[in-house]
């Protein structure tokens, strides 16, 4: 009896420390959704008011290593960043080493100064700090072509620009600890439309994602810039919906 009490606290005592890496959602209010879809990795999920597709989920993600974490795409505006900001903190309990928007829409970056009121730098394509300037949106601090690196803790999260898709300007994140790609609006749910097309280069858009794999053959978890996360399923669903023949 003595031995089996002695084996229960010592195990209470050894899985005090773990972490809980239960996969699913985390934290859910009216303005903000957080879904872990892998043992670092989150999904933030804000809602955008559109005057063509009503309200709309619009998807980021979060990678936490050590006591740093990066972001990519800022919720739909300041308010809710800084809720976004205040769970990491509390919850994550790490420095935010970096945001990146990964294209110049209001689902990527209009909640931009609310990551530089928290002196968190911002990175981008060059292409995305031309457009925000140009339509007066809010404007990355740093600007990279093709791919970056960005350290957190002793990994890394990569960002790179594949090809033209939604927009002229998308970049992908991908997390290669953990096989997550953050495709943003270059990757669709399945079953979902095309969506907003308007700055869509629609003929490079099935080549561009083809490149994804090709450039991250160990992709395991997707994430798209809306609706549902999944598999590699959604890149091959986004490569039919925009192919010639559709």
């Amino acid at each position: 009896m003595r031995i089996q009490i002695t084996f229960i606290l010592l195990t209470i005592v050894l899985c005090a420390g773990c972490k809980d890496e239960t996969l699913g959602k985390v934290y859910d209010t009216e303005t903000l959704t957080l879904e872990r879809v892998a043992p670092n990795s989150y999904v933030h999920t804000s809602y955008l008011e559109t005057d063509d597709f009503g309200k709309v989920g619009c998807n980021g993600l979060i990678y936490a290593n050590g006591d740093e974490a990066v972001i990519f795409d800022t919720p739909v505006d300041d308010a809710v960043s800084r809720e976004l900001l205040a769970w990491v903190d509390s919850e994550l309990d790490v420095n935010v080493v970096a945001i990146i928007p990964t294209h110049s829409h209001r689902d990527c970056l209009a909640g931009l100064e609310a990551f530089h009121d928290a002196r968190i730098p911002s990175y981008a394509n060059l292409k995305t700090i031309e457009f925000a300037s140009r339509y007066q949106r809010p404007v990355p601090l740093y600007g990279f072509e093709g791919d970056i690196q960005i350290k957190v803790g002793d990994k890394e999260a990569r960002c790179a620009f594949v090809g033209q898709g939604h927009t002229i300007d998308n970049v992908v994140g991908y997390i290669p600890s953990e096989n997550v790609l953050f495709g943003g609006c270059l990757v669709k749910s399945v079953g979902a439309s095309k969506g907003y097309i308007g700055e869509a280069n629609i003929k490079e858009w099935p080549k561009t994602v083809e490149k994804l794999l090709e450039k991250y053959p160990d992709t395991k978890v997707v994430v798209p810039g809306h609706g549902e996360s999944g598999g590699l399923e959604l890149l091959n669903y986004t490569t039919e919906l925009f192919s010639e023949k559709n």
